[in-house]
C-alpha cells in the first residue's frame, strides 16, 4: 500500500505522480479545533490533483474531509501548511473555487432559475449574462422545463442537479464537492453518478468530491486518496485506470474489485484496534 508523499518529494506546483501542473494542492496541512474538548482534525494532510483530473477524497466520518474542501475553499485558513490551487496561496481568501457544501442548499424564495445563477451573480457575473449561460445547460442538467419552477417542487435529483448546475455556472477553475450525491437514493444515486461523469467530460474542469462510497470513488474517479481516521491524513494514493464513461456494469469486474479491496484495507488498516473488536 502506498503512503502519503513525502515532503522532500512533494511540489505544490506539480502532481506527484504525474508531474502534471497541478490545479490544487495541499502540502502538510495541520488543524486543530479549539475545545473543550480540544480536536485535532488533519495531522499533516497532503495531496495534489492536475489540471482537468477528477480526484475524490473518501475516509471515515470525522477524517477531516469537509475541512480540506473548507480549507480548499478559502473559509477556513489552516493552523499550518499551504493550501494553493493555480499555484496561489487561498488559506482563508475564498473565490479562488466553486464549492458545493454538504446538501442542496437551495434557495427556497428563488426559482429555478434564480438558484441557477446565484453562484455566477456572487462571482461578479451579470444577471442576464448568468441567465444566458443557464439556459444553454439546463437540458443538459435535466432541468429543462422547470426554470420557473419551486425548489420545493422538485424531486431530490432534480434538486441535486440544480445545485450541481449552480456550482457549475460559476466561473471558477475548480468545483468542490461535498458529497454531492449522499441524500439521494440507491438508484436515484447510481445515474447520477453516470450523468455527473457526462457533464464533468464536456465541462474539462478540476473536481475534488468527497465522498463515503468507495464504488462512487472508482466510478468517478482518476485518482482516490483514502483518509485515515481523526486527525486525518492521506494512507493511500489510488490511481483509477478504468475507461469513461463508466456503469454499474464495471462494479463487478475483478480489476474494480480488486481496487474496491484495496481501498477498504487502507480504511481497515487505519482504523483504531477499539473499532475493529467485536461486541
Amino acid at each position: 500500500m502506498s503512503t502519503r508523499p513525502s515532503q522532500t518529494s512533494f511540489s505544490l506546483q506539480t502532481h506527484p505522480e504525474t508531474g502534471a501542473p497541478s490545479s490544487l494542492a495541499l502540502a502538510d496541512v495541520r488543524h486543530g479545533f479549539a475545545g473543550p474538548p480540544a480536536v485535532e482534525a488533519l495531522a499533516g494532510l497532503t495531496l495534489a490533483v492536475s489540471a482537468g483530473a477528477f480526484a475524490t477524497l473518501i475516509g471515515p466520518s470525522g477524517a477531516g474531509k469537509s475541512t480540506a474542501l473548507r480549507m480548499l475553499a478559502g473559509l477556513l485558513r489552516p493552523t499550518a501548511g499551504e493550501v494553493r490551487i493555480g499555484g496561489e496561496d487561498v488559506a482563508g481568501r475564498p473565490g479562488s473555487a466553486a464549492y458545493m457544501p454538504q446538501g442542496s442548499l437551495l434557495l427556497p424564495w428563488r426559482r429555478v432559475g434564480g438558484n441557477a445563477i446565484l453562484g455566477a451573480e456572487v462571482a461578479g457575473v451579470s444577471v442576464r449574462e448568468a441567465g444566458e449561460r443557464a439556459a444553454r445547460l439546463y437540458t443538459r442538467f435535466g432541468l429543462a422545463g422547470f426554470e420557473d419552477a419551486w425548489p420545493s417542487q422538485l424531486s431530490g435529483g432534480m434538486q441535486q442537479r440544480l445545485a450541481l448546475l449552480r456550482t457549475f455556472l460559476t466561473p471558477k477553475p475548480v468545483l468542490l464537492l461535498d458529497e454531492p450525491l449522499g441524500a439521494l437514493d440507491a438508484i436515484t444515486r447510481r445515474s447520477m453518478q453516470g450523468w455527473l461523469q457526462d457533464v464533468w467530460r464536456h465541462d474539462g474542469r478540476t473536481v475534488l468530491l468527497v465522498t463515503h462510497d468507495i464504488e462512487e470513488a472508482l466510478i468517478l474517479a482518476d485518482t482516490i486518496y483514502v483518509m485515515s481516521p481523526r486527525p486525518g491524513r492521506i494512507v493511500d494514493r489510488i490511481q483509477v485506470p478504468f475507461a469513461r464513461p463508466r456503469t454499474t456494469g464495471d462494479t463487478t469486474s475483478p480489476a474494480f474489485v480488486a481496487l474496491k479491496s484495496r481501498a477498504l484495507a487502507a480504511l481497515e488498516d487505519n482504523q483504531p484496534a477499539m473499532d475493529r473488536c467485536d461486541g
